[in-house]
Formats: structure tokens, C-alpha cells, sequence
């Protein structure tokens, strides 16, 4: 997808464009290492996982990454597990816009609805979510350590 020459969103794929995307990642997920972040997208990929980067000229600006899965209570959905902005180009839309393009994919798949996680305390992101995007609180999630 080009809007107007200067973005572009597409899929992540290969070992170029999957080692490009650390950078991003590592803004959402700190505790990765590039080596542990490598094992597990390998890993999440032999399961489905898809990864997509907006770019705006050629810097990765945005990344958004989930599954295609299926339950009883939400038929064919995309569980969208990340979604970040590089911190220096946050609030200018790009997350709106891959946020958008993740849908209309989702919704090309077959799939029925996008679910997002969030973690608690991204008081700034649930804003986004709900305000920006029309989200709307649907669950908890519990979780136990082993």
C-alpha cells in the first residue's frame, strides 16, 4: 500500500526485514534481547504469526504483529499481540494507519473481529484503542506463571 509516495505498509518477511524490526519491537518489549527475540519470532512464525511495518520513505516507523486464530466465542479472529510506534514519531497517525491496514487484512482473511491484549498499566494506549480507534473493553485476562 503507497499513499501519496511516502508511506507504505507492508508485510515483514525474511531475515532482513525480520532483524529491521527489532529496533521497533524492542521499544514494546524491553526485556528481548536481539538473540531471544530471534528464537521467539521463529518459533511464533512456525505457529502463524505475521508481522507487518509501516514505513515512511524507507524507515520502519510502526509494527503490528498477531495470529489468525479461531475460537467458539469469537469465530475466526486476528489476535493482534503487538502494535508499537517508534517513540521519536508517536502521535502523527502511523499506528492509526497500520492499526487500519491490519484490519482490512484481518477482514480479507475471513476473519470475523481484531482482539487486542494490553497490558494494564498502557493507560495511553487503552486511550488509543477505545478513542481513536473505537475498541471497546471486552475482557480480563488472568494469568499465572509456571
Amino acid at each position: 500500500m503507497r499513499e501519496a509516495g511516502e508511506i507504505r505498509i507492508e508485510e515483514l518477511v525474511g531475515e532482513a526485514a525480520e532483524q529491521a524490526a527489532y529496533r521497533l519491537m524492542h521499544q514494546l518489549r524491553h526485556h528481548l534481547n536481539e538473540a531471544d527475540y530471534r528464537a521467539h519470532l521463529k518459533a511464533m512464525r512456525a505457529f502463524g504469526y505475521r508481522l507487518f511495518g509501516l514505513f515512511v520513505e524507507d524507515d520502519l516507523v510502526s509494527l503490528a504483529g498477531g495470529y489468525i486464530l479461531h475460537s467458539f466465542y469469537n469465530g475466526r479472529y486476528f489476535y493482534l499481540l503487538d502494535l508499537v510506534t517508534d517513540v521519536s514519531r508517536r502521535s502523527q497517525g502511523y499506528g492509526e494507519k497500520l492499526l487500519a491496514y491490519v484490519e482490512r487484512w484481518a477482514e480479507e482473511q475471513g476473519c470475523e473481529k481484531l482482539e487486542i491484549t494490553s497490558g494494564l498499566a498502557r493507560e495511553e494506549a487503552h486511550r488509543f484503542y477505545e478513542e481513536k480507534m473505537g475498541y471497546l473493553k471486552a475482557s480480563y485476562i488472568f494469568r499465572r506463571a509456571f
